[in-house]
């Protein structure tokens, strides 16, 4: 069995982190690493998929949870304006093999953000 992700031991409360938001099947924290003035993570309770492919094949409806929490979350924490990013596969900078989605915000331009 492999070690839980960092998103698993931050929900058990093994790594501190401020939870911004939470349903039954999402929560939602700060990156980090900000690659935007905004940068919110939306992470699923549960570590079964590995990026969002798997996920949108095996639980849709969990990914549309996690995109209309990102819109509520991007109408608290901004403007309601916000990218949404899955990083799917290290070749295109996933580094946490648990599926999450970058909501990006804080006044951005086309090409200002390299997420």
């Amino acid at each position: 069995m492999s070690e839980p992700s960092v998103f698993t031991r931050i929900l058990q409360g093994e790594i501190p982190a401020e939870i911004l938001h939470e349903t039954d099947r999402v929560f939602v924290i700060r990156d980090i690493a900000p690659q935007a003035p905004i940068h919110l993570l939306v992470i699923p309770k549960t570590a079964e998929y590995r990026d969002v492919v798997a996920l949108a094949a095996g639980e849709p409806d969990l990914l549309a949870e996690m995109v209309e929490v990102a819109g509520r979350v991007a109408a608290k924490h901004a403007d309601g304006d916000f990218r949404l990013v899955f990083n799917s596969g290290a070749g295109a900078g996933q580094t946490v093999f648990h599926v999450h989605a970058h909501v990006l915000a804080g006044d951005l331009s086309e090409g200002s953000v390299g997420a």
